[in-house]
């Protein structure tokens, strides 16, 4: 990569890191997690760089790299996973700078499949449309309206739950 495209690609990188950083976050739910995950798939956008022509869809390739890479770590930490007798003892998450509607909001996010909740993450949290969304995944506005359907089933389905249980 020449000295241009090293310094684009920089400035894409200061320009564009707070959105990106927000929808990893919100793919992980975990600050280190979405961290760990731009930082992947920008090590992937930065190997393609020169590759990629059409410079107003890159915000789509980091977006669909994170996609990709996320589900790949769930499968990767899902096979490391095994069951025993005894119950592991849990760690108790800290609500001081959550509000309970968060915390809430998070739960739900978490019990929906990686790829309803990447759907989930780039129409209601990066505010895309269902067009914008099929062309960035490489996907139908059919998949893409279906799985953001059934989400949002579930979500109300275990939100009805969830806010019981806090009542």
């Amino acid at each position: 990569m020449g000295t241009a495209s090293h310094d684009e690609f920089r400035d894409f990188v200061a320009a564009r890191r707070p959105t990106l950083l927000r929808a990893a976050l919100l793919l992980t739910a975990d600050r280190t997690e979405a961290e760990d995950l731009l930082q992947a798939a920008l090590a992937k956008t930065y190997l393609a760089w020169d590759r990629i022509k059409d410079r107003a869809a890159l915000d789509g390739y980091v977006r669909r790299a994170m996609v990709n890479i996320n589900i790949s770590w769930w499968r990767r930490r899902r096979l490391e996973e095994y069951p025993t007798d005894e119950m592991p003892d849990t760690p108790v998450a800290d609500h001081t700078d959550r509000s309970e509607l968060r915390d809430a909001l998070d739960r739900l996010l978490d019990r929906l499949p990686a790829r309803q909740r990447a759907y989930i993450v780039l129409r209601y949290f990066d505010d895309l449309t269902e067009a914008e969304i099929a062309e960035a995944l490489g996907v139908s506005v059919g998949t893409v309206k279906s799985t953001v359907s059934r989400a949002m089933a579930k979500l109300r389905e275990d939100a009805d739950e969830e806010f019981a249980a806090l009542e």
